[in-house]
């Protein structure tokens, strides 16, 4: 038995007030490579099964960042942020597109999907913007979707994106996300696709989903916005 993994878990299961650095994020304006290019230093991780680690699933190679995609987890930073611009590159590594997401102002309970704020990297619906578990967000009446009892997500609200501007798959994208109080903006491959507002506000990890296809990333940064 794996006695560091379990120990892990038993830790995670207190939450993530415990699991991120005391400290709030660096002083606005710094800008910190999450990603190292080498390891994942900086990085502690959920995954749906418990009895699989993080090697596993996450991988070096090239100086590109690889998730096989299951099972169903994520990685997340041992730091929070609240105000901030998260940037990366992203592409899928398998024969067909999958389904992946940057996962932001995590709080709560660890769990497969937990509550926070997540860009959606999906392919065909990349740049749409969700909170889960209760975690508030609104936007345009015409692509909001507010569901109850979500299987996964608990009671989730969805803002669709305006518009796609996603490459062909196998083709790196880069997408941008800023958060800044109760107002988010999407900008993938240059273009603005989407915006929200009243999302909740809380200091929290950043994450990147493992659910359902390979999927490859580079270039993690993250700037840090004045409150």
């Amino acid at each position: 038995m794996r006695y560091a993994h379990v120990l892990s878990l038993a830790v995670a299961a207190l939450g993530f007030v415990l699991l991120v650095d005391g400290r709030a994020a660096e002083q606005a304006g710094q800008v910190k490579e999450l990603f190292n290019g080498r390891n994942l230093d900086g990085w502690r991780y959920y995954l749906a099964d418990h009895l699989t680690g993080m090697e596993d699933v996450w991988s070096v190679k090239d100086g590109v960042l690889v998730c096989k995609g299951e099972p169903m987890g994520y990685i997340y930073t041992k730091q929070a942020f609240k105000n901030f611009r998260v940037s990366l590159e992203y592409r899928w590594g398998g024969e067909k597109p999958g389904n992946s997401g940057v996962l932001m102002r995590l709080n709560g309970k660890p769990m497969p999907l937990p509550r926070c704020l997540e860009c959606q990297l999906q392919h065909g619906k990349a740049g749409d913007l969700y909170g889960f578990h209760g975690m508030k967000l609104a936007g345009d009446e015409g692509r909001l979707r507010q569901v109850k009892g979500h299987e996964l997500g608990g009671d989730l609200t969805g803002v669709a994106r305006a518009a796609g501007a996603e490459n062909e798959p196998g083709q790196w994208n880069k997408v941008e996300v800023v958060a800044q109080g109760g107002s988010l903006r999407v900008t993938m491959n240059g273009k603005l696709v989407n915006e929200a507002k009243d999302a909740e506000v809380v200091a929290g990890p950043i994450g990147l989903q493992s659910e359902g296809g390979e999927v490859h990333f580079r270039n993690i940064r993250v700037e840090t916005l004045p409150d």
